[in-house]
């Protein structure tokens, strides 16, 4: 082989090598810092509507009587069934220390999906996790409105609202 073919044959490996690294640190980076929160609007049920940044702050027009009353129950797994969290505000869902309900899982993202009333609803949504976070067993692919009887699942953990 010309010694030509060889030189680029081995720059095209050593950009890989870094390209795979770079996609590594990225990896690792997303699952360390916590996200951003969004200014921008998110489909909320079918309407669009501004979410909530923060559990004190955010537009919260005709809230209903009920909203507060609403708590999140553990379902599964057994030894934390029976747990409940009320959402009178935002309710973070991950590993990290911060989060409201912490779940001591490998599969869920230290900061995994949030809960949070709006409008006199519940809503769920996910943070940008890996593995996703489920709603009734469908992947959320935005911010959804919960209804009693609706089941959340981050990792191994099912949280009812009721």
């Amino acid at each position: 082989m010309p010694e030509q073919l060889l030189t680029i044959l081995k720059f095209c490996l050593l950009a890989l090598i870094y390209l795979f690294f770079f996609r590594v640190l990225r990896a690792v980076w997303a699952e360390i810092t916590p996200p951003k929160p969004q200014a921008g609007r998110t489909r909320v049920g079918g309407a669009a509507a501004a979410a909530p940044a923060s559990s004190g702050g955010g537009r919260r027009r005709g809230r209903g009587r009920d909203a507060g009353a609403r708590q999140l129950v553990v379902v599964e797994p057994a030894s934390l069934k029976g747990r409940s969290f009320p959402v009178g505000g935002q309710l973070t869902i991950g590993r990290a220390a911060n989060c409201q309900i912490t779940v001591d899982d490998t599969f869920v993202s230290q900061m995994h999906a949030r809960v949070y009333p709006y409008d006199g609803q519940t809503v769920v949504e996910d943070l940008g996790s890996t593995n996703g976070t489920y709603l009734n067993r469908n992947r959320l692919s935005g911010a959804m409105v919960m209804q009693p009887g609706d089941r959340v699942q981050v990792g191994n953990t099912v949280l009812e609202l009721a």
